[in-house]
């Protein structure tokens, strides 16, 4: 029997005729990403002024892609900002690598600086969800703070492996162990999804026709650290130590019900300076699903209060 491709890209038919999805596919080439054989492909979304002062860059997490942000990318953009979500490798629209153990921190860093370099993303409000925090939040914090002016954070954790996670972390990341890639991604955002928005559940499954496709999927969770030790979690220690450092706005918008993450909130309102109580929404682990026009409302207004300059 044939090994499969070391990289595959989900087929374009997988993605017609998605509800609330009008954005067309574009692509940045990425070269030398760490467990790459060849450079990859990475699905961007990128709309309005790409002068704006102002750039929104949102970033999805496991097993998301940039769809989970539709509503909020709209009146982002009418209201004149540039924004960027982009699909990290293994997701979406973007190339997949087909084995497991390819996948790691590094190669999701390594991917978010490649899109903001690529792109010349400045002035950047930073919109990060679940692995988008654990990729985004070190990035910004150590990697590129130049480039960014403010933090948004919803429904995330910088684990460190000294605490213990929650039961329904440990049953999710212990499921995937042993099921691998026949994680049934179907079921999994049916039952994590309000039953308002299970309509939708085609969209996120759309990415992952085979199971090589769903490598990246089940990499994710096998990488959070649930015990000291390890290159993720040195990156979440050393990114905790910057956050307690950071000057810059940063707002929190948390949904209490996500089973997983609903009570982190104490965590980073303790965490970031400049963080107060967090705003919540409804909609549990995939906030943005639900509440994604209403969490833009509250980025815009962010923005506007944290603008250099505005008189106080």
């Amino acid at each position: 029997m044939p090994h499969p491709a070391p990289v595959v890209r989900t087929p374009d038919a997988q993605f017609a005729g998605l509800p609330e999805w009008p954005f067309a596919p574009t692509y940045l080439t990425l070269e030398g990403l760490p467990g790459a054989p060849i450079p990859l492909s990475v699905h961007v979304v990128d709309e309005g002024p790409r002068d704006a002062a102002e750039t929104v860059l949102l970033l999805h997490g496991e097993p998301s892609w940039s769809y989970l942000y539709r509503r909020m990318i709209p009146p982002l953009v009418a209201a004149g900002h540039r924004v960027v979500a982009f699909d990290f490798v293994g997701f979406g629209r973007s190339d997949k690598l087909t084995s497991v153990g390819a996948y790691t921190y590094e190669l999701h860093r390594r991917t978010l600086l490649g899109v903001m370099e690529a792109l010349d993303l400045r002035g950047v409000t930073l919109v990060v969800q679940d692995w988008g925090g654990l990729v985004g939040l070190p990035t910004a914090a150590l990697d590129v703070p130049d480039r960014v002016a403010r933090l948004v954070v919803m429904n995330t954790f910088l684990p460190t492996g000294e605490e213990t996670p929650s039961l329904a972390f440990r049953a999710w990341k212990a499921g995937v162990g042993v099921v691998r890639t026949w994680l049934p991604v179907g079921p999994l955002m049916r039952l994590a999804l309000p039953a308002s928005q299970r309509r939708f559940v085609p969209a996120y499954t759309a990415p992952f026709p085979t199971r090589a496709s769903k490598a990246g999927a089940v990499a994710w969770p096998l990488l959070v650290p649930t015990e000291p030790g390890g290159p993720v979690a040195a990156h979440m220690t050393a990114a905790r130590e910057a956050l307690s450092r950071w000057d810059k706005p940063a707002l929190l918008v948390w949904s209490p019900q996500d089973p997983i993450l609903g009570g982190v909130a104490r965590h980073f309102e303790r965490l970031i300076p400049t963080a107060g109580p967090a705003v919540e929404v409804r909609g549990g682990h995939f906030l943005q699903d639900k509440s994604g026009a209403e969490i833009a409302g509250y980025v815009l207004r962010f923005m506007e209060q944290t603008r250099p300059g505005r008189p106080t």
